[in-house]
């Protein structure tokens, strides 16, 4: 998390529905809505330029004004469009900054394996992003994973992650696989149990050694 928190501005909005959600993003709003703390809801607008814009930085904690109160808010949920593309709904819940929440951090693989100078080597990246339960003020912005020293059928797992903070508790499975090299004609050969990842979704191929031609 960057030493300062983003400030993001919003406005009520009087009226909800899908009909006047719509108006709301053809004007270059993105609906939202402030929620938690046992207060009641509140549904907002926020620009959705630079809302968006910030989301896909990877920011989740905001200073947030609402018509004039200012109230710190963590970024929960987001609704897609149909094509599941275009961000079209934020939900927000209000934080204080020392408590502790669950949240998700990305997991950026740096540097070359040595592994993948083995042709027909792969490497598998079942998860891209790490659950943890951290106070609010030690959000990670992304998990550096340093993959360099990987060989052929080496396996970095969770549980091998050393996270920013000893105070951040690991909640993602300790088993599950960050990053794999197997050899290709191995990988073909399990067929589909090998490409299913941790989550039961297919693993990103990061990289491959081909043959020269």
């Amino acid at each position: 998390m960057s030493d300062t928190t983003t400030e993001l501005s919003a406005q009520l909005r009087e009226r909800t529905g899908s009909r006047y959600s719509q108006r709301v993003r053809k004007a270059g709003g993105l609906p939202a809505v402030v929620y938690g703390h046992k207060e009641e809801p509140v549904s907002i607008t926020v620009d959705a330029h630079t809302a968006i814009g910030y989301i896909s930085k990877g920011e989740k904690v905001f200073h947030m004004d609402i018509a004039g109160a200012k109230q710190y808010v963590l970024l929960k949920d987001l609704g897609y469009d149909y094509l599941g593309t275009n961000i079209i709904h934020a939900d927000f819940a209000r934080v204080d900054m020392n408590e502790r929440v669950d949240t998700k951090a990305r997991l950026k693989l740096v540097g070359e394996a040595v592994g993948l100078k083995t042709t027909g080597a792969i490497m598998m990246h079942p998860i891209t992003e790490l659950q943890l339960n951290c106070t609010v003020t030690n959000f990670p912005d992304d998990i550096v994973v340093d993959v360099s020293d990987m060989e052929v059928g080496d396996a970095i797992h969770a549980s091998d992650i050393t996270l920013p903070k000893d105070t951040m508790v690991l909640l993602t499975d300790p088993g599950a696989i960050i990053a794999q090299i197997v050899m290709k004609a191995v990988q073909e050969e399990e067929g589909e149990a090998a490409e299913v990842g941790a989550d039961g979704a297919t693993p990103e191929v990061i990289a491959e050694k081909k043959d020269a031609e």
